[in-house]
């Protein structure tokens, strides 16, 4: 049987889609958003900073996140839930989020992405969300926390 860990690991390291919902302040809104991710708890993706999604985020960093295999079939599906702090990125913050970011589009056969990308007059930004918690779901719909650091 897979560990819970080795579970979340995987589904992070073969999903490409996450979904991010800011929470409680603006309208809500859910955006599917294409990411990357560095030691399975920062997550990176680029967006207009227009958007609902964006601009909730401005208001209120704290996010969750699913990511989710929709291609499994119904019943066999697996998620991993995280709370997180979203920011749009700047500085050397960005140009780190950019190698990641664009590391992991070149493999699924996207392109590289430089600082050009994601600085004015580009429409798009780099954002980053910082998990402080992963979670996965019981037999009976029952949030578990799922420790992905070594146990000191």
């Amino acid at each position: 049987m897979i560990s819970r860990r080795s579970g979340v690991r995987s589904s992070l390291r073969t999903s490409t889609w996450c979904s991010v919902p800011p929470t409680r302040k603006g309208h809500p809104w859910v955006s599917p958003v294409y990411f990357a991710h560095a030691d399975f708890d920062e997550f990176f993706w680029v967006s207009s900073p227009e958007t609902q999604h964006s601009r909730n985020i401005a208001l209120r960093p704290e996010i969750g996140i699913v990511v989710f295999d929709s291609h499994v079939e119904i019943g066999t599906g697996r998620a991993v839930y995280m709370s997180a702090a979203a920011e749009e990125l700047a500085g050397r913050e960005r140009e780190r989020a950019l190698e990641v970011f664009s590391r992991r589009s070149l493999e699924h056969g996207g392109r590289p992405w430089g600082v050009e990308d994601v600085q004015p007059p580009a429409r798009l930004r780099p954002y980053r969300a910082t998990a402080a918690a992963h979670y996965v779901l019981d037999a009976h719909d029952r949030r578990v926390p799922v420790r992905l650091s070594p146990v000191p």
